[in-house]
């Protein structure tokens, strides 16, 4: 029974065993967190969210077997150029689509299909880490060839979350850093890194402040200034929902002490409006208190560190950096959201990765563990297959009466 799931669970284990206590925690806090939304949108029946997620999680683990079984990993090479164009294709649309039909300021975010919607920010997130890991993996070799690797990366980079940022900053700016972060890793000229970090760091204060030129429907930037002016100041527009959602996760931390409150006791949540979303962590941490918060941590920083063991055991570039480019993402995604549940950073609006309420999001980021797990196992497969084809040459060297000598040797380890 064992061996059958191993062949049908590929990859690392630790991995699986990490999404499976993520999935167990996201289930009982999703519960807990949506009493309120379920008796304003499902009529009471607090089972609805809860059956919601299962299938999310179900549909997400398909995701995943799906690509670690199937999918080879050598077409993410091939299809990344393809991603980006129908990336940059779903973000216009959705644009498009939002100024067409009048829409709110969350519908700019989402591109509706005749059977589904989805979030083309999410996609935008695979798509521009292969395509990079594929222009960095095939520019190795000179300096001049990753300085053109750079300029490629950071025009597409840019554009494609200039077209986020127009519906959502905090999900542009997390993109764009966790590009620039891989390319520093990628052996990227440091002085080229830190111009360019130099310079987003200018613009977005020339947005601070210049902010009130903007309509509020672009970037939602008079939404992200209040939300750092509150964060600084603690003066920011009152109508903004940020600040109130701040101040229930703070109390929701503190009500929940070192032990919690216990499963489903929960009643700051009754009081937020994204206690199932963004604030989630903060939810989490008033049932299973500090204990548990901690926990929630360690699970994220065992997935780093497993995306960095992987990253080790790939014998080629564009495998590597195709994991260490998603497996940034999602910890930093995580770790911001739980910075803002604690009060460290300002709002930001993301979701705790396969923890928070699912959506478009949970599908993509289980495309996105999916694709880590596939390199995790094509490592392990050519691992077994090396150590099977050096057994007949161990085997014929230890017949033969001569020994091999040193330059022979060498050229075995080359070829």
């Amino acid at each position: 029974m064992a061996g059958k799931l191993a062949k049908i669970f590929k990859g690392d284990l630790t991995l699986w065993v990490i999404l499976i206590f993520l999935s167990l925690i996201s289930l009982v806090i999703v519960y807990s967190a949506t009493g309120k939304l379920a008796y304003r949108e499902a009529h009471g029946n607090t089972m609805y969210y809860l059956i919601r997620q299962v299938i999310f999680i179900l549909v997400g683990f398909g995701i995943m077997l799906f690509l670690v079984n199937v999918v080879p990993v050598s077409l993410y090479f091939k299809v990344s150029p393809t991603l980006i164009v129908i990336t940059v294709i779903a973000l216009v649309l959705a644009f498009i689509q939002y100024v067409v039909t009048g829409g709110d300021k969350e519908t700019s975010r989402s591109l509706t299909l005749p059977f589904f919607s989805f979030q083309p920010a999410e996609l935008a997130k695979i798509s521009l880490v292969m395509f990079a890991s594929r222009l960095l993996s095939k520019a190795q070799r000179t300096e001049e060839e990753l300085k053109n690797a750079f300029f490629w990366i950071t025009g597409v980079a840019a554009g494609i979350c200039f077209l986020i940022f127009l519906s959502n900053f905090s999900t542009a700016a997390l993109i764009f850093f966790s590009i620039i972060v891989l390319m520093l890793i990628a052996r990227v000229a440091f002085k080229y890194v830190v111009s360019l970090i130099g310079i987003g760091a200018v613009l977005v204060v020339m947005l601070y402040f210049t902010a009130d030129l903007f309509p509020d429907s672009v970037g939602r930037v008079h939404t992200v200034k209040s939300r750092i002016e509150t964060f600084i100041t603690g003066s920011g527009k009152k109508e903004v929902t940020g600040m109130k959602q701040e101040e229930y996760a703070r109390l929701a931390i503190f009500e929940g002490g070192v032990v919690g409150k216990g499963p489903g006791n929960s009643e700051v949540s009754n009081y937020m409006e994204a206690g199932y979303n963004d604030f989630i962590y903060a939810i989490y941490i008033e049932e299973y208190g500090f204990f548990g918060g901690a926990f929630l941590v360690l699970l994220y920083l065992i997935l780093l560190f497993r995306g960095v063991i992987i990253v080790r055991r790939c014998d080629r570039t564009f495998p590597a950096f195709t994991v260490t480019g998603l497996v940034l993402l999602i910890t930093f995604q995580a770790f911001i959201n739980m910075a803002v549940s604690v009060g460290a950073v300002p709002v930001t609006g993301q979701p705790l990765p396969w923890v928070s309420m699912g959506g478009s999001s949970m599908l993509f980021t289980a495309a996105s563990f999916g694709v880590i797990l596939a390199v995790s196992a094509d490592n392990q497969k050519r691992k077994f297959e090396e150590e099977q084809a050096l057994k007949p040459q161990a085997e014929s060297s230890t017949e033969s009466e001569v020994p091999a000598t040193a330059e022979s040797q060498v050229q075995d380890q080359e070829f």
